[in-house]
């Protein structure tokens, strides 16, 4: 190529926009961006890993936020889910697999027990039937939105709910006849007649004899004759009040701690429960769920969402035996359980099978839509309700659950926790197979009902208490020992009741790390949490004492003394020499002396003894007159013997489902 030639391409090249320049290098400066014809592999470099961290950092960030969510399907999405696999196994509920969480059986029966009472009237003994309400329930184990109203726990309002009721005319009977009569009948009460003689049933000395093999049978297991004068077996005969063999424990055990079970980090927040329930006693669908979480909202939006699967006529009275499965998951706020499910199944009698008759499900706008049918399962005999850890409430919060499900009154609810406040731990949780049994008066014209008998059974210890009215016109609930449930002095005696943080007994202290004895029980609280006095007594001291900072000790009867430490304020008018109430503010919570945080260091001293508030055996406010022992006696065998009758499914008031 000839110098002519090579002029005319480089014009070419410079008028397509290339021009001749010095070759690429790579001697930029160190730290300056590059310029002209300068290469830095370092700058290229940062460039590529900035986007690439850009890009991990925001889908770290999708997973994250969706993780464990499986709830943010549109509508249309929620009818396409795939169809469970029709060949696996169905699973069975009484079998606890590795990965499955433990099952309970629940139980909710109310029924009408009919009994012949005596009364007088007019003067003349009447004998007619009455119809007694019981209840037999296990303790929530999972609370819904029927209990999102109901008051905060507090000791002061629980001893204003237990106090005795002055009841001037009761019209309460329990006086059982032995036998049993239709409608009403008379009895007349006449001295009989001088000249009469009442046949002789049996020889004086086949009484005798009867008498002798009865008493020696006992002891000569082996003489077969003996056999005919031996009790049928089961005890077909028994004296009223005396326990059937099917009976819970009774007793109260002292001086014991429960410790709950240690909660993981992962299962701190409320988690996933389904309930499996058979309808035994007919009814609406919407009074049903209205019982287990689904509120009036709630139950509109299902039956509409239905209204094409299940006929209204259907839904408004439910056949016997038809199931259902609730599944019931967090709200958003993660601060209670909603129901995020439904299914419905009929059982068919002729091929004794449960057929899905129609799924609901919750989406993330609130919807309730039509979905495919969960996973087969075989449905237990009993209710049943998937155990959560960190969904069990609180004995107090189980107590108020259990207690609206079964549509008591509030005053009644309150009376019962009161009852147990000073025996039980109310702030711990429940645990499952915790149950309660309660007999009651029917409703009356305007809608009262009164309160008989009540047994708490936890951790399979039964606790009972019996109403019973004094000569007075007093009415109170007593236990089978004469003692109302009311203790002389409260154990935890704040506001709230507060939270444990460290129990009476040796441990490590926290600021000063030796071992020594720990004189009360820590109960925290926010500052200004108002302190109450645990029982009437005197104040001995109200000021600051070493490391207890505010301090108020109070001696009460009998060598007893309490002690409250750290406190932010002692009340007004609380000094030496002043007698207090029990419930009366002394005092606020606070961290003065030697304190880690907010809170109430409460100890009580018996004869100067220290000794554990919490697990102490303390005396009842109120005892039973030695007069009433027999009346009393008497009272508690007549309602045990309720108790064990057979009764019949007590109506329940349910709601309509348009």
């Amino acid at each position: 190529m000839n110098a002519a030639h090579k002029n005319r391409h480089a014009a070419l090249l410079k008028a397509t926009g290339y021009e001749d320049g010095a070759a690429l290098t790579l001697n930029s400066t160190d730290g300056d961006i590059p310029h002209g014809r300068e290469l830095s592999f370092a700058w290229l470099a940062g460039t590529v890993m900035t986007g690439l961290t850009s890009v991990l950092l925001m889908g770290a960030a999708l997973y994250v936020s969706f993780k464990g969510q499986d709830t943010f399907s549109t509508p249309y999405a929620a009818l396409t889910i795939s169809a469970p696999d029709s060949s696996l196994p169905p699973t069975d509920l009484a079998i606890k697999a590795d990965r499955m969480r433990p099952i309970v059986k629940t139980r909710s029966d109310m029924e009408i027990i009919e009994a012949s009472i005596r009364e007088l009237e007019d003067g003349r003994a009447m004998i007619k039937k009455q119809p007694f309400v019981r209840l037999r329930a296990t303790l929530a184990t999972a609370a819904t939105n029927l209990t999102d109203d109901v008051p905060a726990y507090d000791a002061v309002a629980m001893m204003t709910a237990n106090t005795t009721v002055e009841s001037p005319t009761d019209t309460v009977n329990t006086d059982i006849y032995g036998a049993e009569v239709e409608g009403e009948v008379a009895v007349k009460v006449a001295p009989l007649p001088v000249s009469f003689v009442p046949p002789r049933a049996i020889s004086d000395q086949g009484a005798a004899d009867f008498v002798r093999l009865t008493v020696e049978g006992n002891y000569f297991d082996l003489d077969p004759t003996m056999l005919a004068y031996a009790p049928p077996p089961g005890g077909g005969v028994r004296e009223l009040g005396t326990e059937a063999t099917d009976s819970l424990l009774t007793g109260v055990a002292e001086n014991i701690t429960a410790l709950g079970k240690t909660v993981l980090p992962d299962e701190a927040g409320l988690g996933r429960t389904e309930r499996i329930l058979t309808i035994k006693e007919g009814g609406s669908l919407g009074a049903v769920l209205l019982k287990n979480g689904f509120s009036e909202m709630n139950v509109a939006a299902v039956s509409e969402a239905l209204r094409n699967v299940v006929p209204p006529d259907i839904m408004k009275a439910l056949k016997l035996g038809t199931r259902l499965r609730i599944l019931l998951a967090p709200s958003r706020d993660g601060q209670t359980l909603i129901p995020v499910r439904l299914s419905i199944y009929f059982h068919d009698n002729a091929s004794n099978s449960d057929i899905h008759q129609g799924t609901v499900a919750l989406t993330d706008r609130g919807l309730y839509v039509l979905g495919i049918k969960p996973a087969d399962i075989v449905f237990p005999d009993e209710d049943t309700e998937q155990i959560n850890v960190s969904n069990l409430p609180t004995l107090y919060k189980a107590l108020w659950e259990t207690g609206r499900k079964h549509d008591l009154a509030d005053d009644t609810i309150s009376r019962i926790v009161a009852m147990y406040a000073y025996d039980v731990d109310l702030t711990k949780k429940v645990t499952p197979g915790d149950q309660i049994e309660m007999l009651e008066t029917p409703p009356d014209a305007e809608g009262r009902s009164e309160l008989l008998y009540v047994g708490l059974t936890i951790n399979g210890t039964l606790r009972e208490m019996f109403r019973f009215r004094t000569e007075d016109g007093m009415v109170d609930f007593y236990d089978p020992d004469g003692e109302t449930g009311q203790r002389f002095l409260n154990r935890r005696p704040l506001q709230g009741g507060g939270v444990v943080r460290s129990n009476f007994g040796y441990r490590i202290h926290p600021i000063f790390h030796t071992r020594k004895l720990h004189t009360g029980v820590d109960l925290a609280a926010k500052s200004g949490t108002p302190i109450y006095a645990a029982g009437d007594g005197t104040i001995e001291l109200a000021g600051w004492q070493s490391g207890y900072g505010k301090k108020v000790e109070i001696a009460h009867v009998n060598g007893f003394e309490t002690a409250y430490g750290h406190m932010s304020r002692i009340a007004d008018g609380i000094k030496p020499g002043v007698k207090v109430r029990q419930g009366q503010v002394i005092g606020y919570v606070g961290s003065t002396g030697n304190s880690t945080g907010p809170h109430l260091h409460f100890e009580i001293k018996i004869n100067g003894n220290f000794v554990d508030p919490l697990g102490v055996k303390l005396p009842r406010e109120n005892t039973l007159a030695a007069q009433y022992e027999g009346q009393f006696s008497a009272s508690i065998a007549q309602i045990r013997d309720l108790m064990q009758r057979d009764g019949e499914s007590a109506p329940v008031t349910m709601a309509s489902v348009q």
